[in-house]
């Protein structure tokens, strides 16, 4: 389900003469091959967001940020107030705080525990996998839209570069209730930056296998978005180029960036259709969508 809301035969030529080569040569050199344009390897920024930013939102992180043939910036987060992973018991899970707790920390003090019971509910193996991504779950409400990200460039983040302004184009949660709570938090912080961002949701349940085919439908999502916003921003800079437009190149890319112009508004529009694409090819995982803003 799908629910969206607006808020012949030619003879051979002649071998070419010592002289004809030469002077191939000399221009290939002359001319070498012109670099990819920037709207060809252009990347919309992702965030993926689960309650306590382990399973379902990593494996996407993981998807998004070893993408081929070249990556996505992406971040994750959780919604939760606090962190929870199952324990011996239904009654007795493994808490910890947002913000402040590493992933390898967590895997050290769970491998300590009973190594055999964590390693037998793949809690070891999830945890391994979330540390060679980032240094450990962040709390959605505690983000702050704009404000820069460089540390986590530094700490080896994977999908960290290209999010070091703070910012993001799409953000996808993994579960309704997270949906609710990320458009919650986006109307309470007032839009400061009054920048758009896409808002879905791609409802997975919380266990290790679904959340391996919900990382590869999530990626999917990511590669039709990333080919519309190329093409509106490849349409908007040949119109400036051959002044066609209503504005430059340069002026196209920062209005882009600024969530405005003819190309963020033509992809904007698109954004329901492709949803709409998506979900035929993934009908057992529902969508929700909608426009908010930064």
């Amino acid at each position: 389900m799908l629910r969206a809301t607006t808020l012949t035969g030619e003879p051979a030529a002649a071998a070419p003469t010592a002289s004809t080569t030469t002077t191939t040569t000399t221009t290939t050199a002359a001319n070498p091959p012109k670099p990819i344009p920037e709207e060809e390897s252009y990347k919309l920024r992702f965030c993926t967001v689960c309650a306590s930013n382990q399973n379902r939102s990593m494996e996407a992180h993981l998807r998004l940020s070893t993408a081929t043939p070249s990556p996505f910036p992406v971040i994750s987060f959780g919604t939760g107030s606090l962190v929870r992973l199952p324990g011996p018991s239904i009654n007795q899970p493994n808490i910890y705080h947002f913000n402040s707790t590493s992933y390898a920390q967590m895997y050290e003090e769970l491998q300590a525990k009973d190594e055999r019971l964590y390693r037998y509910n793949g809690l070891l193996n999830m945890l391994d996998r979330n540390r060679n991504l980032k240094w450990g779950p962040e709390r959605f409400q505690d983000w702050v839209p704009g404000l820069p990200r460089v540390d986590h460039v530094s700490k080896g983040d994977k999908g960290a570069h290209g999010t070091e302004g703070g910012v993001v184009d799409v953000i996808i949660t993994c579960e309704e209730r997270c949906w609710d709570a990320v458009v919650d938090d986006l109307m309470a912080k007032g839009a400061p930056l009054n920048r758009p961002v896409h808002v879905f949701n791609v409802d997975i349940k919380d266990n290790h296998e679904e959340a391996l085919v919900g990382g590869k439908a999530i990626l999917d999502l990511a590669n039709r978005l990333n080919e519309a916003a190329r093409q509106e921003r490849r349409a908007a800079a040949a119109a400036a180029g051959t002044g066609t437009g209503t504005t430059t190149a340069e002026a196209a890319d920062a209005e882009w960036e600024n969530g405005t112009g003819d190309a963020r508004r033509n992809f904007d529009e698109r954004v329901p259709e492709i949803l709409a694409a998506w979900q035929e090819k993934w009908p057992h995982l529902p969508a929700l969508w909608t426009l908010a803003w930064l």
